[in-house]
């Protein structure tokens, strides 16, 4: 991950850490219909992916600064049986919107990553 997210405004600076951005995408991509769950970049073995807690948003989800702005990587596993595209969308529209709307910060790229898809 990289650094804390900086915004100046009339009264001061302010500094988002990247843990506070990851929880707040990680719960709103929690509420996106189709979505089991968050998932670690790293592969554990035999190919299984782990299935993150509320607390460890912040290792399926990395946040980084670019030239338009912040870009956010978020690392899904999907539902069996619900189209796989309409999730992505929704996931990235979704984090996007509450992400911009909390922090009033341009976040660009919002990459959804799917990692397996579960029968539930």
């Amino acid at each position: 991950m990289s650094s804390n997210v900086s915004k100046r405004t009339e009264f001061g600076g302010i500094e988002v850490s990247v843990s506070a951005i990851a929880s707040i995408a990680g719960n709103a991509t929690q509420e996106c219909y189709g979505v089991v769950g968050l998932a670690s970049k790293s592969i554990l073995r035999d190919n299984i992916y782990e299935l993150l807690k509320v607390e460890e948003f912040n290792k399926g989800i990395y946040v980084k600064k670019t030239q338009k702005g912040y870009s956010v990587d978020i690392y899904v596993i999907c539902a069996y049986g619900v189209k796989i595209p309409e999730i992505v969308s929704e996931v990235q529209k979704k984090v996007k919107y509450i992400l911009e709307k909390t922090f009033q910060v341009k976040f660009p790229a919002v990459n959804v990553y799917v990692q397996d898809v579960k029968d539930i």
